[in-house]
């Protein structure tokens, strides 16, 4: 029994290694500040995101940006600030007050811009007043990342949503992405916190997400 609880221990510790790398990974391919303290320039990613944000308040149309980080909300936050783009922030720590006056205020003011996290931005939101969804990365359960979507098309929506999803090219990302197509049921591991399992993922997989 005890060399059999030290081989499963072992097993989960690989496990948690492995979700370790690929979320570093993924965090490079949004925005390398996320993990290195001295590099100084916005990532591609975030310049690309804030364009579009200007752009679409330019058009008078009303923006959500989705992500799996917090930190990336963060890094955002600050872009917009700088810019005096005011905005709203919705994570899984909000709770339900300020949730639902969040979400009313998008959908009644002035306010163009709404940060939302995956844990949060999943069910139980009605934002018709956007017309421009940002996927700054992807949710690799492509049924979670159509729930999100689907938040904007509730009753009431009469406009057309453009759906801006943001991949970073030869990266993990177009890798999982292929990945998504042999597996219809992909589980959320790679979701920040997420505790999906491996199991229904060949190693052959899993190492081919880390070549070059």
């Amino acid at each position: 029994m005890m060399a059999n609880k030290a081989i499963y221990s072992k097993e989960d510790n690989n496990k948690i290694e492995i979700l370790a790398m690929l979320t570093k990974l993924r965090q490079i391919c949004i925005d390398p500040r996320l993990l290195y303290e001295d590099i100084i320039n916005v990532s591609t990613k975030i310049q690309a995101s804030i364009e579009l944000i200007e752009k679409s308040i330019e058009n008078k149309e009303k923006v959500i940006l989705f992500s799996n980080f917090t930190s990336v909300l963060d890094s955002l936050s600050q872009e917009l600030n700088k810019i005096n783009i005011d905005y709203y922030t919705l994570t899984g720590s909000t709770n339900k007050i300020m949730r639902k006056r969040l979400v009313d205020d998008f959908q009644s003011d002035d306010t163009s811009v709404f940060l939302i996290s995956l844990k949060a931005g999943g069910t139980g939101l009605n934002l018709t007043k956007a017309r421009v969804i940002i996927h700054i990365d992807p949710w690799w359960n492509l049924s979670v990342q159509n729930q999100a979507t689907d938040r904007t098309y509730r009753i009431g929506q009469k406009n057309v949503v453009q759906v801006f999803n943001l991949i970073t090219k030869d990266t993990i990302e177009e890798k999982i992405q292929k990945l998504q197509l042999s597996m219809k049921d992909l589980s959320d591991i790679f979701i920040e916190n997420s505790k999906g399992s491996f199991d229904n993922i060949s190693k052959e997989d899993l190492l081919e997400l880390f070549k070059y």
